[in-house]
C-alpha cells in the first residue's frame, strides 16, 4: 500500500475523521453556487465527517456578473485569496481582497461579490461543511 493510500486509511476512531489529500494534479472539480466560477473540492469535507468544508474556487474568465445580495446558511465562512482580486460589499463597506488577504464572514451575513480579477482564486472554508446560499434584499445602507 502507497504511503498516501495509507494516510487515506487511517481514521481517528473516536470522531470517525480520517486524512484527507487532495493532489493539484487530479483535482476534484465539483458543482458549485455559481456557473462562472469552478470549484475544487479538497476532501475536507469527506475527512472531517461534514463538520468542515475547504475548496478552491477559481474565476474562468473573471466574473462575468455580480452575484447579488445573498447570505450564507452556515455558521462561517473563511476566505483566503490566493490569486488576482475580488470585490466584496457588505451592509457598511467595500472592500477588495488581494492575494494574501482574508475574511471571515460570520454565516447570515448579507453581502454580494460585484468583481473579480480574470486569475482569481481564492481557499474557502466553511463550518459546517453543508453551506446554503439564499438570496436577499440588499441592507438598507445599500438599498
Amino acid at each position: 500500500m502507497s504511503a498516501i493510500a495509507e494516510a487515506r486509511a487511517q481514521t481517528a476512531p473516536s470522531t470517525g475523521q480520517c486524512v484527507a489529500i487532495s493532489s493539484a494534479a487530479a483535482p476534484d472539480l465539483v458543482a458549485g453556487r455559481r456557473a462562472f466560477f469552478t470549484y475544487r473540492d479538497l476532501g475536507v469535507t469527506k475527512g472531517s465527517q461534514g463538520r468542515i468544508r475547504a475548496q478552491v474556487t477559481a474565476g474562468r474568465d473573471g466574473m462575468t456578473e455580480p452575484t447579488g445580495w445573498h447570505v450564507h446558511l452556515c455558521d462561517g465562512q473563511f476566505v483566503y485569496i490566493l490569486n488576482g482580486w475580488v470585490t466584496l460589499e457588505f451592509a457598511d463597506r467595500t472592500v477588495t481582497l488581494r492575494a494574501g488577504d482574508s475574511a471571515f464572514i460570520p454565516g447570515g451575513t448579507p453581502h454580494n461579490e460585484t468583481g473579480a480579477s480574470e486569475n482569481f482564486e481564492l481557499l474557502e472554508v466553511s463550518v459546517p461543511a453543508e453551506m446554503g446560499t439564499r438570496p436577499c434584499d440588499p441592507p438598507d445602507a445599500r438599498a
